[in-house]
């Protein structure tokens, strides 16, 4: 675990200030003039995505460690992968990135709310000495200051900053990576066991809930656009930050695994529904 609790909250930070570099304040004004759209994806991500894992763990009868994992990367905001595969979909890039910029934002307090309550209810035990406003202000460091430095960045070299932006949105992915690249070698002894026990878990969660989220957008959404965007936003979650939560409240590697197994399996489920998606058009 040494390496993983090093590396993640410094790769973290520097994805969120990748994110930070891609944003405006306009990302954050575009909600109220299409509100209708956003709600529906921000509550089908904050609200029903956890929900839908709370249900999954619960049916599975998933071991502790790994439905808390479960948990986590459910309660994580989507990332930029998200932004790119809806602008891959044809969907509306910018309810993505509204999206993304929204729930990476409040997620310091939407994630302990979620992870805290969801441990109880499975009968996970979290240490006293860690709290939803302890855990808000050690995320806050490296997700929200980040990202307003690279906001404040891009203010001030705008021009700069949208010239490089793509190549910004590749450091960070393999970023990403290096992320699970560690936690792979750490614990090279112990995956394939976390994996077989967290896979099927994962899987579903990805494909009901981008199905899930695809339906429900079809009946309250203003076009096709908007629903691809917000089917795709609720099955691409930001992994490196769910390590990095899983990382902050708890010792043991289980309660990463499912969040490594999600952010593998979740391109492969992205580009199928992508496919999908076109042939049907």
């Amino acid at each position: 675990m040494e390496i993983v609790t090093t590396i993640a909250p410094i790769v973290l930070a520097l994805i969120m200030l990748g994110l930070g570099l891609g944003l405006s304040i306009k990302d954050f004004t575009r909600i109220l003039r299409t509100p209708k759209d956003f709600i529906v994806g921000f509550l089908s991500q904050l609200i029903l995505l956890p929900i839908v894992a709370l249900i999954i763990a619960l049916t599975l009868d998933l071991p502790s460690a790994i439905a808390v994992g479960l948990m986590i990367i459910a309660a994580a905001p989507g990332g930029v992968t998200s932004n790119v595969l809806t602008k891959f979909a044809n969907g509306d890039v910018a309810l993505s990135i509204s999206l993304t910029a929204v729930t990476s934002l409040i997620c310091i307090i939407t994630i302990p709310i979620i992870v805290i309550s969801s441990a109880s209810i499975l009968g996970v035990t979290i240490s006293k000495e860690i709290s939803v406003i302890g855990i808000a202000l050690k995320m806050a460091l490296v997700v929200t200051v980040p990202v307003i430095i690279g906001m404040i960045i891009r203010g001030f070299a705008e021009n700069f900053i949208l010239s490089k932006i793509n190549l910004i949105n590749k450091l960070t992915g393999w970023l990403f990576v290096i992320v699970f690249v560690a936690i792979w070698i750490e614990e090279k002894d112990n995956i394939f066991t976390y994996l077989a026990q967290a896979g099927l878990a994962v899987l579903i969660l990805n494909i009901v809930m981008m199905v899930l989220a695809y339906f429900i957008a079809k009946k309250f959404v203003s076009g096709a656009a908007q629903q691809k965007c917000i089917a795709l936003e609720c099955g691409l979650q930001n992994g490196t930050l769910a390590v990095f939560v899983a990382t902050l409240i708890f010792d043991e590697v289980a309660y990463m695994v499912p969040t490594g197994a999600y952010a593998l399996l979740m391109y492969i489920t992205g580009f199928i529904f992508i496919y999908i998606l076109r042939k049907n058009n």
